[in-house]
């Protein structure tokens, strides 16, 4: 059977486009670095400008690099020459993007930069072109043609630059020891924001926390768990350290086996569950929602050198979105402070 021809030219995109970063992967030079050293150094911010489908790629070059801890943003070359060119500062660097190097558009900005000393890394794929010589620095685009079959839509061309993007990118993030942190706090809103989230951001704390001493009666255990609705107390002994909790489970089966004279003869440290599962505040909820559930325990003490800094209940955590992995079986990092 004849292999059906949109997939035979798939393959001819995919096998173009993979030969134009095979050819970019062995111009890369000194030149990726001084742009990075110019980057890291900058006092202001990573201006991105292109026209077209390049405009279109410096947009995201430009929303990648702010997202990764480089202020950065999109210039239109239209608008600029129309009062954003007022927006570039003598701190800033420019970054020009120009398969050809000679779109019109960006005159006044390749200008602009020059009368003022700003700092200007041009992406094309001619050096001997308008762009090519004004930039300080050149980052060269490959020259092997587009995938497009009339060699006329950006298509290769667009793909090398956008993969030139991710590279000053992600080279950046790892210069600058960019954490999960960081990033957590450029996207706070959506998915990632969730996935993101720490224990300390969800954890009850300060005086929502049910905590109670070892030798507290069992009335006081019942009236601390009922007021703070968590399901669970914590016990501490004189010195603040958690050395144990008390569920509703634990509770349930208290009342159970003995009578009620016997039940409120006992303190809390009588019916407490020892060494309890604990958890500490820098660690991902997403770990702790698995680590609870293959534990089929719904509440965890948060401590800090065996101290009780907060609770964390996984209705909370399933309240804020995230959902029980029942094929996670890593739960190392949850417990590391037990």
């Amino acid at each position: 059977m004849t292999e059906n021809k949109d997939l035979i030219s798939a393959y001819h995109t995919i096998e173009k486009e993979i030969e134009a970063l095979n050819v970019m992967k062995t111009q890369l030079d000194e030149s990726l670095i001084k742009a990075l050293d110019l980057m890291q150094a900058t006092k202001g911010r990573v201006i991105v400008t292109g026209m077209g489908k390049s405009g279109h790629i410096a947009r995201k070059i430009a929303a990648t690099l702010a997202s990764t801890g480089t202020p950065s943003f999109f210039v239109h070359p239209a608008e600029a020459s129309h009062g954003d060119l007022g927006m570039l500062t003598t701190d800033d660097v420019v970054i020009a993007i120009s398969n050809s190097g000679e779109s019109k558009e960006l005159s006044d900005i390749l200008v602009y930069c020059k009368r003022y000393g700003i700092s200007l890394i041009a992406i094309t794929k001619n050096p001997e072109s308008s762009l090519g010589k004004a930039g300080d620095i050149l980052l060269r685009l490959p020259d092997n043609g587009e995938a497009c079959p009339l060699g006329l839509a950006p298509t290769s061309s667009t793909t090398a630059t956008l993969v030139l993007g991710d590279i000053l990118a992600v080279a950046l993030m790892e210069r600058k020891g960019f954490s999960t942190s960081n990033y957590k706090q450029r996207h706070p809103g959506g998915k990632l924001g969730a996935i993101l989230q720490k224990v300390s951001d969800l954890m009850h704390k300060g005086d929502e926390m049910p905590l109670i001493g070892e030798n507290a009666s069992m009335r006081d255990v019942i009236v601390t768990m009922s007021s703070k609705m968590l399901g669970c107390v914590g016990i501490v002994d004189t010195d603040g350290n958690l050395t144990g909790i008390v569920t509703d489970g634990d509770l349930r089966r208290a009342m159970v086996n003995s009578s009620d004279n016997d039940l409120f003869a006992k303190t809390a440290k009588d019916i407490m569950t020892k060494n309890p599962k604990v958890t500490t505040a820098d660690v991902l909820v997403a770990e702790v929602v698995n680590f609870m559930n293959s534990k089929s325990i719904t509440q965890l003490f948060v401590v800090d050198d065996k101290k009780p800094i907060g609770v964390i209940h996984l209705h909370d955590c399933l309240r804020a979105g995230f959902t029980i992995d029942k094929k996670s079986t890593n739960n190392s990092n949850v417990n590391k402070a037990a």
